[in-house]
């Protein structure tokens, strides 16, 4: 089997319709282009848990699922509060690894005023690399909260920030010696600069007091994967301006030295907006100095449609993320 996301249809096939177990207390379970799990605690109160799992070699291979994690919870409008990690490392690894990777974690959880209510880390022989699961926490607010079930054909999409970040610093970070062949280093060090961009808790936080109607953050897949699954999850159509789609020069560069999709690579810090005034929102976004951009509408067909000016193409079900390709 491919490397990566399962295919939707294998997952619909072989996951999904093998849940059959149901509780009243699982108000959003699993689903296409769900970001979370939501659980009601009674009195109205509800929760949010969102897992993921990393496992890219090279330096901050924690980082990634953290974030994605965090991401997640901030997607469906819940306040991050806690993770809970899980580690499988090689029989190779030190202890000099261990205690740094543990610090780089609790340094990114600092910097979000997240907590790490528990961390399990067990050597395995079977692994190469590390691998890292984490499963975020978050609490719910009063109310409705933004879910893609509340998508309605002819609201607008919003981008934040832009596409590629997550890929583009993992390889500026990973394949530095390589890239540096053609690239100069003050280019290499802004793209690596890339992980402060990582976290949409800004941009969710503003879009949840805009009434915002639904939120899903982009990740493994890139924008192309995340604009599939939010639609077939809503059980909408899409038509996107690719030209609205925002991207850095960095992101350009880099995947076509590697001869990647920009638009298929490891996008977290992009979040994906819904809304019924979309350039409304953008500027609210943009007076709290987040770029946004307004890239297109959902539609009342189930075609999901890429337009670049006169050429027009259908999206595909999310494909395997790009960076899998070259690690």
């Amino acid at each position: 089997m491919r490397v990566g996301k399962l295919p939707e249809k294998v997952w619909k096939r072989s996951v999904l319709k093998q849940i059959k177990e149901k509780r009243e207390e699982v108000v959003i379970g699993a689903g296409i282009g769900e970001d979370c799990a939501v659980f009601s605690l009674g009195d109205g109160k509800m929760t949010a848990m969102s897992s993921n799992i990393g496992y890219w070699p090279g330096t901050d291979t924690a980082q990634f699922p953290l974030y994605r994690s965090v991401n997640a919870l901030a997607a469906m409008g819940a306040e991050p509060v806690a993770v809970d990690v899980s580690v499988l490392l090689p029989k190779e690894a030190e202890e000099v690894f261990i205690k740094g990777m543990t610090a780089q974690i609790e340094e990114r959880c600092a910097l979000l005023k997240i907590q790490i209510a528990g961390c399990r880390i067990n050597i395995i022989g079977m692994v190469r690399h590390p691998v890292v699961a984490v499963a975020g926490i978050g609490k719910l607010p009063d109310g409705d909260v933004p879910s893609i079930k509340r998508i309605k054909p002819e609201m607008d999409i919003v981008a934040s920030k832009w596409i590629g970040l997550e890929g583009t610093g993992f390889l500026a970070k990973n394949r530095e010696e390589e890239l540096l062949s053609k690239y100069p280093a003050r280019f290499l060090a802004e793209a690596k600069r890339f992980e402060r961009f990582l976290s949409v808790l800004p941009e969710a936080a503003t879009a949840v007091k805009s009434g915002v109607c639904a939120m899903h953050s982009v990740a493994e897949g890139g924008i192309f994967g995340a604009l599939w699954e939010m639609a077939a999850g809503a059980g909408v159509g899409l038509e996107i301006d690719l030209k609205k789609i925002p991207v850095r020069q960095e992101t350009i560069e880099i995947c076509e030295y590697f001869e990647i999709n920009p638009y298929e690579t490891a996008s977290g810090g992009c979040l994906l907006m819904v809304a019924d005034k979309g350039y409304d929102l953008v500027r609210k976004l943009e007076k709290e100095h987040i770029p946004a951009q307004l890239i297109g509408k959902t539609t009342a067909n189930n075609d999901r449609i890429v337009v670049n000016e006169d050429e027009r193409r259908f999206l595909e079900p999310g494909k395997p993320d790009e960076i899998d390709k070259i690690i």
